[in-house]
């Protein structure tokens, strides 16, 4: 009897030979019922236009080929899994209804138009049932039985699939509970972060604030003088930097001032410009003259530290005369701004400490009249743009329109109007000292 001379597949007895032969091989009812629905897809079309479909089911070996027949028709070896193909299907191109990915079990397709579906069979099982099919001597049932048998199967493979939506269901309504539950534990943990992170930022200002005020000290109370100053780093992250003051009322009455610059940023920068200035202001109390003190600095402080480099403004005033005597060692100059009259930068030349032949040049002197205004800076104030003259230019023109403010609020609003534009960040000191008018 050949294919062709055997009758055709029904649809329901298609589903009756794929679900009998998924149930002689014992496959999962889930895997069963994919099975059936996938099959009878792919032939619906070929079965309504009466074309002949063909099964085959046979079980495979480990080595890769059908196992060996037993006397009584069923597999002699223990096939590993089992190997369900469907022949016979026309245009399983892009235009057959339902493609691959559409199908409950996905399959291989073949260029002749067959499906294969290869499928683990249960550990240990050996079927000794041979299944009906067109290639090993069986073929289709022809009527539309539905007997109980078929109709319990069904039901079973309803179940299977009632049962695993509901563990998939468990198992995600679990996962959402154990989620909510890492959520939970991460929100407080974060909380709990931040709550420290906000304590350690609370320390850790203090203890610069605390840095600040040692190394930056406050102004000094001197009859007849106004003092202020303003201080910004580089960056909020190193509070600390190169630029560094310090002020102090000598025993002849005389105010002195030293700006230092150091080079570099943070704390390394801080160490050397306190060393600078720690130094000034042993030498300004040993009475050593104004314009000895940069050279002598460098003198006792390069043997220690070869790498130190700052340059020094030092500033000594009288507060009852208004007589100013200024050193310079490669420091931006000071600018004067008198009560009735043009601002002017009191330029002196000289080398800092850590250049070659450090020291002034010369010793400036002029006189500070009442309502006149001294300001003194370093050139993060003046260089955060490309050009340091258009930044003195512009100093200049800041100092004048915030010259009349209490002297207090003029380093700061000095500051902000010279960084409007930051080309590039840098510590930022400014220094003003004024002659109050006299009644």
């Amino acid at each position: 009897m050949t294919d062709n001379d055997r009758p055709h597949y029904t649809l329901p007895s298609l589903r009756q030979a794929v679900r009998g032969a998924a149930r002689a091989h014992r496959l999962p009812a889930e895997l069963r019922a994919r099975l059936v629905m996938s099959a009878a897809d792919l032939a619906r079309r070929e079965i309504e236009a009466g074309r002949p479909v063909r099964l085959a089911v046979f079980p495979e070996c480990p080595e890769s080929r059908k196992c060996p027949v037993s006397p009584d028709g069923g597999p002699g070896g223990r096939p590993r899994q089992l190997v369900v193909t469907l022949d016979a299907l026309e245009k399983l191109g892009a235009d057959r209804h339902g493609g691959p990915a559409d199908l409950p079990l996905p399959a291989e397709f073949t260029p002749d138009g067959s499906a294969v579906w290869r499928l683990p069979l249960p550990g240990g099982h050996n079927a000794r049932t041979a299944v009906p099919s067109s290639r090993n001597g069986g073929g289709p049932e022809t009527g539309e039985d539905h007997g109980p048998s078929e109709l319990q199967a069904m039901e079973q493979e309803l179940r299977a699939a009632l049962a695993r939506i509901d563990t998939l269901t468990a198992e995600h309504r679990q996962l959402k509970h154990e989620l909510a539950e890492t959520n939970r534990g991460t929100l407080a943990l974060y909380v709990q972060l931040e709550e420290r992170d906000e304590q350690l930022r609370n320390a850790h200002g203090q203890t610069l604030r605390e840095l600040e005020d040692a190394l930056r000290p406050p102004p000094i109370e001197v009859p007849g003088l106004e003092l202020a100053v303003h201080y910004a780093p580089a960056g909020t992250d190193a509070p600390t930097g190169g630029d560094l003051y310090d002020w102090l009322q000598l025993p002849d009455g005389t105010v002195h001032i030293t700006v230092v610059d150091a080079l570099g940023h943070g704390v390394t920068s801080t160490r050397g410009a306190l060393n600078v200035t720690h130094a000034v202001r042993t030498l300004a109390l040993e009475g050593h003259p104004l314009e000895s003190i940069i050279a002598r600095t460098a003198e006792i402080l390069m043997p220690f530290d070869s790498e130190l480099m700052s340059t020094v403004l030092l500033a000594r005033i009288d507060p009852g005369t208004g007589d100013l005597y200024l050193a310079n060692g490669s420091h931006p100059p000071a600018l004067l701004l008198p009560a009735e009259g043009e601002p002017r930068y009191l330029e002196v030349r000289g080398r800092g400490v850590g250049y070659p032949l450090a020291g002034s040049e010369r010793l400036l002197h002029t006189r500070v009249e009442p309502g006149d205004l001294l300001v003194l800076y370093t050139d993060g104030l003046t260089e955060s743009r490309r050009d340091p003259r258009e930044g003195e230019r512009r100093l200049a023109e800041a100092v004048r329109r915030h010259a009349d403010r209490p002297i207090a609020e003029i380093p700061g609003a000095v500051a902000e109007d010279m960084h409007t534009i930051i080309l590039h960040p840098d510590d930022t000191l400014a220094l003003a000292v004024r002659r109050p008018r006299r009644d």
